[in-house]
């Protein structure tokens, strides 16, 4: 069996394997690329308000309203706020089970829930039940095709590595062995008379080779959180062969002092005088006495988010970090979920993210055309015999 024929058949039974996974993870990356985009004209009215004419009450005041409202036994986890005049305040409340027998992910949910409220009134204008939320679902599908961690992005992780293999089998499959047939691997030459089995052929093996490299940084990128060991051997190479240690922090709020019931305003007040520009910015509620307050925030780009951490009795600012402050291993870490998305080059990158991403999504379908064209020949040719 010569060298190219090996190839085929890894290439053929690796795709077969995974080629069901890549098409979920095609498609749903497809959808969930635009998820910040799509999110806030699909879900317009939980997202704004029209009621915009009174001054915002306080988040304390909101907090109380949503907290009264879903009742103690749900208590909020965090705050989302977004620096737009007629935008809602998100507030989120969720828990997880301790089920060791989970299969699913809904199965390790207690509950998880978002309420939409408005900053000016104090109406609730959605509460929604995220576990069931058509983007969650998406991006679980995603994640680890709606089983729990532990089972699914293994799975997810072993298919990606498959269509690495693929890819790079696929391009010594492609590879022209000479001028005059390079020709037809670079472009379509189609004619009316062409079928639509050399049709096929085509998509499969042109488009492929037009996305193979952003097909494999897609691909690599996902890895990370697949892998731990991925995700620690990115980060090493990033700190130049170094393994440094995450810095343990041992930051905890102050037992002594009193803790005052509209310190969340101090922090938020603190938070919109020094960074007016945010776009966003997520509060997170401590669930013990000792943890302190983070707050993380956006400034709309990459290289521009900031984490902050507050004493949860006074309000003090404890400590700020940066993407300067961060080594390479923990920017590069920052950086994978844009650069897998394509947000790194803003929306033209979407752009480009969702047809590499469409493309993927399609390879197992146009090769499982070309394969059962081959093999359904093969039949007829032995029933003429």
């Amino acid at each position: 069996m010569s060298f190219k024929k090996i190839i085929l058949k890894i290439h053929l039974w690796l795709g077969m394997g995974s080629g069901l996974i890549i098409f979920i993870l095609g498609i749903t990356g497809c959808i969930y690329v635009f998820d910040e985009e799509l999110r806030p004209v699909v879900y317009h009215s939980r997202y704004y308000t029209d009621e915009t004419k009174n001054d915002k009450k306080n988040l304390s005041q909101l907090l109380k309203i949503v907290q009264d409202s879903i009742g103690k036994d749900k208590p909020i986890n965090a705050i989302r706020i977004r620096n737009e005049k007629d935008a809602t305040v998100t507030f989120f409340t969720s828990k997880e089970k301790e089920n060791e027998n989970a299969i699913w992910y809904w199965d390790n949910q207690e509950y998880n829930y978002a309420i939409y409220v408005n900053p000016f009134t104090g109406k609730i204008q959605k509460i929604e039940n995220t576990t069931t939320e058509f983007f969650n679902v998406i991006v679980f599908l995603h994640w680890s095709l709606l089983l729990t961690n532990k089972i699914g992005q293994p799975i997810v992780g072993i298919a990606v590595i498959i269509f690495i293999i693929s890819l790079i089998t696929g391009l010594i499959l492609w590879w022209p062995k000479n001028k005059s047939a390079a020709k037809q691997r670079f472009w379509f030459r189609w004619k009316n008379t062409t079928q639509w089995k050399r049709k096929n052929y085509d998509l499969h093996n042109i488009l492929g080779y037009y996305v193979l490299l952003f097909a494999l940084v897609i691909a690599f990128t996902g890895l990370v959180w697949s892998f731990k060991w991925f995700d620690n051997s990115v980060k090493w190479i990033a700190n130049g062969g170094q393994t440094i240690e995450k810095k343990k922090e041992n930051l905890t709020s102050d037992l002594s002092q009193k803790n005052d019931k509209n310190l969340i305003d101090k922090i938020s007040n603190t938070v919109e005088y020094f960074y007016p520009k945010a776009e966003t910015y997520m509060i997170s509620i401590p669930e013990d006495s000792l943890q302190t307050q983070f707050v993380y925030i956006e400034n709309g780009g990459n290289f521009d988010r900031i984490n902050l951490q507050f004493d949860q009795y006074t309000g003090k600012l404890l400590n700020t970090k940066t993407y300067a402050d961060k080594n390479n291993g923990e920017k590069i870490r920052s950086l994978n979920y844009a650069i897998h998305s394509g947000g790194i080059l803003g929306l033209p990158g979407k752009i480009l993210a969702f047809f590499a991403s469409f493309i993927c999504a399609s390879l197992p379908v146009t090769g499982f055309y070309i394969w059962w064209g081959r093999n359904n020949k093969k039949k007829k040719a032995v029933v003429t015999k």
